[in-house]
């Protein structure tokens, strides 16, 4: 248990740092970074239009919550692990997320956004969901498991 608490702990500190450090970066910088991404990504799927700013906006806001997504898998094993209900992960996510936000209004051509805490809440949503579906798979798979001869 108490490598799996390091492991857990040390995940969630390099996941903070992370979003945070991308919060960080001036605006010019994290745009150029999506940029890259999303040409990449074009390439990947030829047959999309590639014309303008296509996806541009769209990218970033699921990167928001693809982040904050594995952020709140990362607090319900905490809280499962230490033996509380994993639900308050919602709460430290929803924190973390307006942590983010305000980061970002210190940033260089970067501005807070509600929106964007929005976003990133229901990626922390939604990794608590599917984490906590996959113990429950596990859970019931390791009981029927053992049941069979």
């Amino acid at each position: 248990m108490k490598g799996k608490l390091k492991l857990c702990v040390a995940l969630l500190l390099a996941c903070l740092v992370f979003i945070w450090g991308n919060s960080l970066m001036p605006g010019s910088v994290s745009g150029a970074i999506s940029d890259f991404v999303r040409r990449i990504i074009g390439k990947l799927l030829f047959f999309l239009p590639q014309n303008g700013d296509t996806g541009h906006g769209l990218l970033r806001k699921l990167a928001h919550f693809t982040e904050f997504a594995c952020l709140g898998a990362i607090l319900a094993w905490l809280h499962v692990l230490l033996g509380r209900r994993p639900w308050w992960s919602l709460a430290w996510g929803f924190l973390a997320a307006c942590t983010d936000e305000t980061i970002q209004r210190f940033v260089p051509d970067r501005g807070p956004s509600f929106f964007d805490v929005l976003i990133d809440t229901g990626g922390v949503t939604l990794g608590i969901l599917l984490l906590l579906a996959g113990f429950a798979i596990h859970q019931k798979m390791r009981l029927n498991g053992g049941n069979e001869k």
